[in-house]
């Protein structure tokens, strides 16, 4: 597997094709930026199929989406098989990992508010 992450922002007041941002590239995982800032970011993710984004937690809220194929999402043990439009927040400091059955992109907005302690 290979993982490679853009942390330049999207061009600013210009339309962007969301889906055509990123590409799939095989046997790996892709992540750019579109917005980053201290209060949270967001970014698009390809996966290419047999690939996985290893277990983690964040202190915050996490939406996805998806804007490309079908994702497994497991939240605390629970797997979400996640099709094309759906969307879902993982729950801040919950067990979260991806699986990719097969090809798919998503977006990923984190908000980083509401739970400092």
């Amino acid at each position: 597997m290979s993982m490679q992450s853009d942390n330049t922002e999207l061009e600013k007041s210009i339309p962007h094709i969301v889906v055509e941002i990123i590409e799939y590239v095989p046997n790996s995982i892709l992540i750019k930026t579109i917005i980053k800032k201290t209060t949270g970011n967001v970014t698009i993710t390809s996966m290419d199929a047999g690939e996985e984004l290893a277990e983690k937690t964040v202190p915050f809220d996490t939406f996805i989406q998806i804007i490309d194929g079908k994702a497994q999402l497991i939240i605390n043990d629970k797997k979400y098989n996640l099709r094309l439009g759906e969307g879902i927040v993982i729950p801040a400091h919950a067990a979260h990992c991806f699986n990719a059955t097969e090809q798919f992109k998503m977006i990923s907005t984190i908000i980083k508010s509401g739970y400092e302690y």
